[in-house]
């Protein structure tokens, strides 16, 4: 009986939070084929839970930068060919997620004949924290230029990549949306709800990358003529920004900050919160057409958000009115909206009955049959 197809998949985090690629992995592993994900070691880096495919995680000196970044890709180029060697390149594939990961990927399928494919996770040339420095934009513009074009196969999050992609580089990738597990299947994950954070009684929450372009700057100063406190859960390049923002607004026992928190947990303070929160700055293209993860994971909890009025949010919308959708990003705007959020009881109770709708059809069970075609399509069981 033949082996079955290898796939590796590789990203820069430490693979302990990444519920998007756990689920990639999860459902192609329950397909039947045998999945890697690499990814990196940091100081603080948790213990990897036991999972259905294999987890490698490999140790770079630098934590960030240029040096991170040359220092990660030259590790993940040289365990890529150890780990090739001697196999069957045709039924093996190796996918980049995003482009900082690319670049290795492409030299080792060159160098061994192993498949490659992309997975533009988000548009990475249009993030806030790229375009704002020049020198750092043209590189990577330069490498998506280089090597998106000799990634013929690949699928991205969201109609808007997919089709500026097509633009740019001719080529036609499909959409598979990032949304999370279907609520009951995550609530069976464990029935006792765990040992929680200390959480205010009533709370809105924010969860996800602590980044740039999240408009951080306009809802912690909000947050003064809010009703309710905010809790923020995550991690990331802009949270030395944001501990200052909350200090210079003395807003120290409105804004609770829980860092990241594993999976399972997170699910669990999902679903006590009042709403969720998902604006993003209109700094660049990624932003104004984001599909951001949180937006699935607040109704899948049945929660009410609040979200920017841009095109993907609007229509999906159109389809289930699942959230308040914000026509200006200031203060003033952000704090009238999350009051009526707070409120509001008649808004609410309809945004979560539209909730609870969604979230029997906008799951990963529905959404990973997208996943599942295109492997089948490219390096078929």
């Amino acid at each position: 009986m033949p082996l079955p197809p290898q796939l590796i998949f590789t990203v820069t985090n430490d693979l302990s939070f990444d519920q998007r690629m756990q689920r990639i992995c999860g459902s192609l592993a329950a397909a039947g084929y045998h999945v890697t994900l690499v990814g990196r070691l940091l100081p603080h880096s948790r213990q990897l839970a036991a999972e259905a495919w294999q987890q490698v995680r490999l140790p770079v000196a630098a934590t960030s930068g240029k040096q991170f970044y040359w220092q990660y890709n030259k590790a993940l180029y040289k365990w890529l060919m150890q780990q090739l060697a001697g196999t069957d390149a045709s039924r093996t594939a190796i996918c980049a997620i995003d482009l900082d990961t690319i670049v290795p990927v492409y030299m080792a399928s060159r160098r061994t004949g192993a498949l490659r494919m992309y997975d533009a996770h988000e548009l990475f040339t249009e993030l806030t924290e790229v375009k704002r420095r020049p020198l750092v934009h043209r590189a990577w513009r330069l490498v998506e230029r280089l090597m998106v074009p000799r990634f013929e196969r690949g699928y991205t999050v969201n109609t808007f990549i997919a089709g500026e992609l097509q633009r740019r580089y001719g080529v036609r990738y499909a959409v598979v949306r990032n949304m999370p597990m279907p609520a009951a299947g995550a609530a069976a994950d464990d029935e006792e709800p765990p040992e929680l954070p200390p959480l205010p009684d009533r709370f809105l929450l924010y969860q996800g990358a602590v980044n740039e372009g999240r408009a951080f700057d306009k809802l912690i100063p909000a947050m003064r003529k809010v009703a309710l406190p905010l809790v923020i859960a995550g991690d990331g390049n802009y949270m030395q920004q944001l501990r200052q923002l909350i200090q210079a607004h003395q807003l120290q026992h409105k804004v609770i900050m829980l860092g990241m928190q594993p999976p399972t947990l997170l699910r669990h303070i999902t679903r006590r919160a009042r709403a969720g929160i998902t604006l993003f700055d209109n700094s660049g293209l990624n932003q104004y057409y984001s599909l951001a993860n949180r937006f699935f994971d607040y109704v899948q909890a049945g929660i009410p958000q609040l979200c920017n009025d841009y095109p993907e949010y609007r229509l999906l919308c159109k389809q289930f009115e699942v959230a308040l959708l914000l026509q200006q990003l200031d203060q003033q705007h952000i704090a009238a909206a999350l009051n009526k959020l707070c409120l509001d009881d008649v808004l609410y109770r309809q945004l979560q009955q539209e909730a609870t709708a969604a979230a029997q059809v906008w799951h990963w069970k529905q959404e990973e049959k997208q996943l599942l075609d295109c492997w089948q399509n490219w390096l078929p069981i």
